[in-house]
Parts: structure tokens; C-alpha cells; sequence
């Protein structure tokens, strides 16, 4: 993926959707062309120039100090995940970053044995590109198996994607795939030379309807808490507060716990299917 046209793409998005009046800007009874902000409007916002913002949005300014990269942000008016996206659009990758390909991501056993004694609860880690490393019993019961499926199937993103059955299990379904969509958009911006995670956004591209149009959005999420709602062919629906948690000294892998209400609709449902799936 191009640093260049991601960074130019992303900027376009962004100030394409901040208005003159919400940016605080004078009213302006010139014509505009374009949606948004333009282009000497967000430099007049950050500070700059606007030969250099038109330089920096056509990816051939080098090296902008952090102060111009906040001011930018603050301008565009960016949340959280997307000043990440930002400065990761603006960084410069090591050459040994660019060469070396992404070895394959191992769940280390203390973190293996913290899924299965959690036995309650759903949980599972998800690595780079969304591959779901590993999951506990209550986690395949609730979404489905990956640790049956092949190596390379076992990816959130293309479980939503791709699944029929995705469709039927999750509620609010076009909601969670696009939040997985702009997830897996920041992780591209993290690393724009992996070529595991380029191949699958060419199959999702082909292969789903919806995916491209959430791509192209340029949206991107960093998932920390929130709800969850699931329909179960067995107990019916399901509701969770999910927490995510950076698992330590594993930078691209994050712990995902979903947890019930005590004593909820949810938590009886879970021993009931924990019951009746425990042979399994």
C-alpha cells in the first residue's frame, strides 16, 4: 500500500467532512467547489502554509515536526484513532521494516491458560490483520470455531465478511463489519509493507459487496470497550460489555474479554450453552 495516496486520501477524506461553520471559520460567499473544508482553509487552521499543506496532501512534504502534525489534527478536527492513523501515514519506515516479512504471531502459554481460566465469559486475542490467534470455548460457541477452520481463515474480518452465518449470529451486523473494516484500516497504516494483509484486502474487495465502500472511507477505529449483541441458534440473544486489553510485550496483540451482567438474561444463557456444550 502507498504511504503517499493513503496520506492523501485519508487528508482529502477528513477535510471533506468538517464544515466551514464547525471549523469557526468567517462565512465566505465565494463559490465552493468542493465539500468540506479546502485546502487553504485547513492550512489557515493549522498554521501553515498553504503550498505546504497542498505539498504534504500530495505526499511530497517530508519529515512535518509534531507540533504541525497536532496542529493538523486539531484542525481536521481528528479523534484518537485517527491521529494514530496520522502520524503512522507520517512516519518513515526503517528499510529493514520493508524487507523483512511479518513472521507468524504466537500466543504465549500464560496468556493461553488466562483464556481457558476464563471460562465464564467469552474471551479471545486477535493479532494483526484481525487473525484471531486464540480463543477459549465460550468464544467458538458464541461466534463460531476458528481453531477448526484453516490457518489462514481464521481472521475477524473475514469471518464477518465472507460468512453467511456471521450475518444471523451477529445483530446489528453492517455496524460491527464496518467498525472491523476501519480496525483493520488502522492496522494497515501501521504496516503498509504487509503483504498477508494486502492479499486479504484484495479478497475482500473481490469477494464482498460492502467492503469497498468502508474501505474507501478511509474510517479508522482502535476497539477499547463497548456492547455486543449476538443471536444464538441454541439460547437466543446475547449481550456483552466488551473490554479490550493490550496483552504486554506483544505490541500487535490485544486480549478481548466479553463480559455479562450478573445474574442477566446473558449470564444464564452462557451456563446453559456451557452446559450443554461441555462434551464437546
Amino acid at each position: 500500500m502507498h504511504r503517499g495516496s493513503e496520506l492523501a486520501d485519508f487528508l482529502r477524506t477528513r477535510r471533506a467532512r468538517v464544515t466551514p461553520e464547525a471549523a469557526g471559520l468567517p462565512p465566505d460567499a465565494r463559490p465552493r467547489r468542493v465539500s468540506g473544508l479546502r485546502r487553504g482553509e485547513v492550512a489557515q487552521l493549522a498554521g501553515v502554509s498553504a503550498e505546504y499543506y497542498t505539498r504534504l496532501e500530495q505526499g511530497r512534504a517530508r519529515n512535518p515536526s509534531p507540533e504541525v502534525v497536532e496542529a493538523l489534527a486539531a484542525a481536521l478536527r481528528l479523534d484518537l484513532s485517527e491521529r494514530e492513523h496520522l502520524h503512522n501515514l507520517l512516519s518513515r519506515p526503517g528499510r529493514s521494516e520493508r524487507r523483512a516479512p511479518a513472521g507468524p504471531q504466537r500466543v504465549r502459554p500464560g496468556v493461553r491458560l488466562t483464556l481457558a481460566a476464563l471460562e465464564q465469559v467469552p474471551a479471545f486475542v486477535i493479532g494483526r490483520r484481525t487473525d484471531v490467534l486464540a480463543t477459549n470455548r465460550l468464544a467458538r460457541e458464541v461466534t463460531t470455531d476458528f481453531e477448526a477452520l484453516p490457518a489462514r481463515h481464521r481472521n475477524l474480518a473475514r469471518y464477518l465478511l465472507l460468512d453467511p452465518e456471521a450475518r444471523e449470529r451477529v445483530v446489528e451486523w453492517e455496524r460491527a463489519a464496518s467498525e472491523t473494516v476501519a480496525t483493520l484500516r488502522l492496522d494497515a497504516g501501521r504496516h503498509p509493507h504487509d503483504r498477508l494483509l494486502a492479499d486479504l484486502v484484495g479478497e475482500l474487495m473481490v469477494r464482498s459487496p460492502e467492503f469497498g465502500t468502508w474501505w474507501h472511507d478511509h474510517r479508522v477505529l482502535r476497539r477499547t470497550h463497548g456492547l455486543k449483541h449476538y443471536r444464538h441458534p441454541l439460547v437466543g440473544d446475547l449481550t456483552f460489555h466488551y473490554e479490550s486489553f493490550p496483552v504486554a510485550g506483544e505490541p500487535d496483540q490485544t486480549l478481548c474479554v466479553y463480559n455479562v451482567e450478573p445474574d442477566s438474561e446473558t449470564a444464564r444463557a452462557l451456563t446453559l450453552l456451557g452446559t450443554w456444550t461441555a462434551d464437546r
